[in-house]
């Protein structure tokens, strides 16, 4: 158990100084002011807590006030500053444009598209030739459409449905983006650098030039479409008869919203309305199959925001999961499952052919035994294996347990934080969460690159192809999972941005929130209205106490007092300070 006296602790910029210059990041995002001698840029870079001299023959175009990229240049031995130059001009500091490309910039991600690769993209054909058409199984006349949310403008996947005297055949649709996109072209190394698509707050950074993602690869309705496809034959219990992998053309008969699919669900009126209840009543049949098989039942709530024309937030809500929304989840799943064990489980060879897979691994011991001892005090229990791990039957159930309880969210963060995180690898060593043996992404090419690989490796197998280079593929899949998660954390720093400017005329009054987070230096604290988070300082517990922090225990104790603040705990807040720069909400207790 740490002792934590309450006292600021302030670090010298010369111990950053300290560290080998070569292990710096090369740049960082910061406002350029006047300093005492000439220029600095203010910093609060995750590595570089420090401000950074610009000379003024290196500002550039730059005025005091504007958000800067800075290059790090050098750092002297004997000063406790850095020396930098200004690299590009993000705009003035506080402007909604300026600070999206800064979280951007921050995190090392793209925020334009190079013209010249856009005026590529805008040269491609869309129009596809009857050469095109007999190499393809023509699938326009059967019913089809697409459900996504109601702001999308690409649309990578459709489905189609009929009913046929042996069941119900139902076709999983994916825009075929590598036959516009070929291996090797300048395009496709911009799609390889990016990995991604990257959504933000208020926009998305497409992997694809707009043309591409939006026109030609987009499955929109009334349009003919070259789509990669999984056709399953499924009986009435969802239980797949017959499946096959076909390069299709596909004509789409209807764009539905979430929303609108949803009521064409629960009434049983609108276009398609007798296939959607069908298809919803299979996706059904199978999402129960999964979690009875041992797919793990996480679902938290996603945070959205209400923007004005200038994107300041105006309100906060939750996306909701209707069964709309989880009969594309499971149909989705069922084919990313399918594609990998068509792939996996084809040893002909000796062993099966080089693949990407998105694995999950099991959780960590050390934290799942931590969850088990501490649950223990609510009254619940988690049986470990031999292996010290859960089984996801178990799981399930203590998720169950808690739910509606005063603990909910406690337990569900804790055990949420035990699992590792999902990756791209060529070994496959199945994905724990779904508790697949055999996962990949195949279903998402205009957005993830990953999936790009996945189409382009199913079509050279399905030709005879030989394996492909094993080192150099999962050297693609480190690369697309280290960005993948760059991504993930641009997302979080934008909408902690808008959590913290929500929050800017709130300044002094009262909230209810739970404690989210403990550290040896305060308290995280999560709103229950609206889900932002901020930070009350150890100092500001109590000023006649010390505080001890139990790692294991999740909670600070009160020395003196024996006043205990426990992660889950229930607090009245006051909002004190929203520093936009830093992200950050400091609270008070009320």
């Amino acid at each position: 158990m740490r002792q934590r006296k309450i006292k600021n602790r302030v670090q010298h910029p010369q111990k950053v100084a300290d560290m080998r210059f070569e292990e710096l990041p090369q740049t960082a995002v910061g406002v350029l002011q006047r300093g005492p001698r000439g220029a600095v840029v203010v910093t609060d870079h995750r590595q570089i807590k420090t401000d950074i001299i610009v000379s003024s023959s290196r500002i550039g175009m730059a005025d005091y006030g504007d958000k800067v990229i800075v290059r790090l240049l050098k750092w002297r031995r004997n000063s406790s500053l850095p020396e930098g130059e200004v690299i590009d001009i993000l705009g003035a500091a506080g402007e909604n444009e300026t600070e999206m490309h800064a979280i951007l910039a921050e995190y090392g991600l793209p925020y334009g598209y190079p013209d010249e690769l856009s005026e590529e993209a805008d040269k491609i054909d869309a129009g596809i030739t009857e050469k095109e058409v007999l190499r393809r199984y023509d699938m326009r006349e059967v019913p089809t459409f697409t459900i996504d949310p109601e702001d999308a403008k690409d649309f990578d996947d459709a489905l189609s449905f009929r009913q046929t005297d042996n069941g119900y055949e139902v076709g999983v649709h994916i825009a075929d983006v590598t036959h516009y996109v070929k291996s090797g072209t300048a395009l496709d190394d911009e799609a390889y650098s990016r990995a991604t698509s990257v959504y933000l707050v208020d926009r998305t950074i497409p992997m694809l030039p707009e043309h591409l993602c939006n026109e030609i690869c987009s499955l929109r309705p009334d349009e003919d479409k070259l789509t990669f496809s999984v056709i399953f034959l499924l009986n009435d219990k969802a239980e797949v008869q017959k499946s096959s992998i076909k390069r299709t053309i596909i004509r789409s008969n209807r764009r539905f919203s979430y929303e609108e699919a949803q009521r064409c669900i629960e009434t049983g009126e609108g276009d398609f309305a007798q296939e959607l209840q069908i298809l919803n009543r299979l996706a059904i049949e199978l999402r129960t199959r999964r979690f009875q098989h041992g797919s793990i039942a996480f679902e938290r709530d996603e945070i959205k925001f209400h923007l004005d024309e200038k994107g300041v937030p105006t309100g906060v809500y939750f996306k909701e999961m209707n069964e709309s929304n989880h009969l594309i989840e499971e149909f989705m799943l069922l084919a990313n499952r399918t594609i990998a064990e068509f792939i996996g489980k084809n040893t002909k060879q000796g062993q099966a052919p080089t693949f990407v897979y998105r694995v999950h691994d099991l959780p960590d011991t050390e934290k799942m035994q931590d969850l088990t001892q501490f649950i223990k005090k609510f009254g619940y229990t988690l049986k470990l294996k031999e292996n010290k791990q859960p089984t996801a039957k178990g799981i399930n159930g203590l998720l169950k347990k808690v739910q509606g309880k005063a603990e909910q969210n406690l337990i569900e963060t804790l055990t949420l934080r035990t699992m590792a995180k999902a990756v791209y690898s060529t070994d496959n060593i199945g994905h724990y969460g779904l508790a697949f043996p055999y996962y990949t992404h195949f279903t998402s090419p205009i957005r993830r690159y990953p999936d790009m690989m996945v189409h382009r490796l199913i079509e050279k197998y399905m030709k005879g192809g030989a394996s492909v280079p094993k080192a150099e593929w999962e050297e693609k899949c480190k690369h697309c999972s280290d960005r993948e998660q760059l991504a993930a954390n641009a997302e979080r720093a934008s909408i902690k941005y808008k959590q913290v400017e929500f929050m800017q005329d709130k300044i002094g009054q009262t909230f209810d929130g739970v404690i989210a987070g403990v550290t040896e230096f305060g308290l995280f604290v999560e709103l229950k209205d609206n889900k932002c988070e901020g930070f009350i300082p150890i100092r500001e517990l109590d000023d006649n106490d010390y505080f001890d922090f139990s790692e294991k225990e999740y909670c600070l104790y009160g020395r003196i007092t024996g006043k205990k603040y426990q992660m889950g705990d229930e607090l009245r807040v006051v909002v004190e300070r929203a520093d936009l720069m830093k992200k950050q909400l400091d609270f008070r207790l009320a």
